[in-house]
């Protein structure tokens, strides 16, 4: 029996992607900046609507990584613990310290209330991340920011193509990063971009991203490599083409989940399954599809029924980064986030999803 996964690449018709292949060949243009990742830049940077500059990379974690350089971030960041490990992890690696501020409770983004509470005369930085593609309270974080003088950093990984009162979500904050990982709704096998709303950071981020080259013989300052490769972009290129019909399936998945499980989704707060609000005035993106149960003991028994078909949803994100040792001094106080990471879970969404295993996701969710 095939494992049914969270989610599933697509993978656009192989002739498609030799058709690239075949001009790589012909160029012998491998790396450094060629012609397809240019392409898929302007493409991007289109698609979003955004008249900032787009600067593919390797992944979503250099992208955060150099983020923070160019915004010359080191001393203390306000981050979420509900969120991937590398929402964290980059800016420690960056030598800055990390401090927890708790989630609100129906949009899992961070609590502006609970960022303002943690201000200190150290921080330097907000890094938010816009979770499952729902955007964080986007206007109240900016005052925020602005009061204390702080940049403020979107970790935009499942934010492809998200809008906020008609505005691409990339238009908000100081920088922001967007993945574009296998496991994402568009992906480049590897990769992500990033852009920054003032054009002096955004070129730090261009020269950053390829050694600090000014010319051939001369650089800008210190830098590493996180160039994306001609090979990744072609796979982009060839996903373009599918977009819509990569996000309209996913979206009559959801459709398709909300119908059937309605009836398990009360309005009372707290029943046998409780939706994620997404904010209002944004649109869904389609990335993912979260579900929160009423303890963790009928989550866990729904996992284990589905895994017996093969069926394997995962709890994003579970444990809260608060709980990771190497993360966090153990003075976090963040309630609303723990409560929430023992009681989520992302059921399987992807174009790959078969209506047989739909069908028996549902079931046994309505168990």
């Amino acid at each position: 029996m095939k494992k049914t996964n969270v989610t599933e690449p697509f993978l656009p018709p192989l002739e498609e992607y030799v058709e690239y292949l075949k001009g790589i060949w012909e160029r012998n243009w491998l790396t450094n900046q060629g012609p397809l990742v240019a392409e898929l830049e302007r493409k991007l940077q289109v698609y979003h609507q955004i008249k900032t500059p787009v600067h593919c990379i390797t992944n979503g974690a250099m992208g955060l990584s150099i983020a923070l350089r160019a915004l010359g971030v080191e001393g203390e960041v306000i981050t979420t613990p509900f969120s991937y490990v590398a929402t964290t992890s980059c800016p420690l690696w960056q030598g800055c310290t990390v401090k927890f501020a708790d989630i609100e409770e129906d949009t899992l983004t961070i609590d502006p209330r609970a960022v303002e509470a943690a201000i200190t005369p150290k921080t330097e930085a907000i890094l938010a991340t816009h979770v499952f593609g729902n955007p964080c309270d986007v206007e109240e974080l900016q005052k925020i920011a602005e009061k204390h003088h702080v940049a403020l950093i979107y970790d935009a990984a499942h934010a492809f193509g998200v809008t906020y009162k008609g505005k691409s979500i990339l238009e908000y904050g100081d920088a922001s990063m967007v993945s574009m990982h296998a496991t994402k709704l568009f992906h480049t096998v590897e990769g992500g971009f990033m852009v920054a709303k003032d054009p002096a950071v955004s070129e730090k981020m261009e020269w950053m991203r390829r050694f600090g080259h000014n010319g051939p013989e001369k650089f800008h300052g210190i830098a590493i490599n996180a160039k994306m490769s001609e090979f990744h972009a072609a796979m982009g290129l060839c996903n373009f083409n599918h977009i819509d019909e990569i996000v309209s399936n996913r979206k009559e998945i959801c459709q398709r989940y909300n119908e059937e499980l309605e009836n398990k989704i009360p309005t009372s707060e707290y029943g046998s399954l409780t939706p994620v609000k997404y904010r209002k005035a944004s649109s869904r993106n389609y990335s993912y599809y979260p579900v929160l149960f009423k303890n963790t003991e009928e989550l866990l028994s729904s996992v284990k029924d589905l895994n017996e078909y093969n069926i394997f949803p995962r709890r994003y994100f579970h444990p809260s980064l608060s709980q990771i040792d190497d993360f966090d001094s153990g003075d976090s106080q963040v309630p609303t986030t723990l409560d929430i990471a023992n009681r989520i879970l992302c059921l399987p969404l992807s174009n790959n999803l078969k209506d047989e295993d739909l069908e028996i996701i549902i079931k046994t969710i309505k168990k």
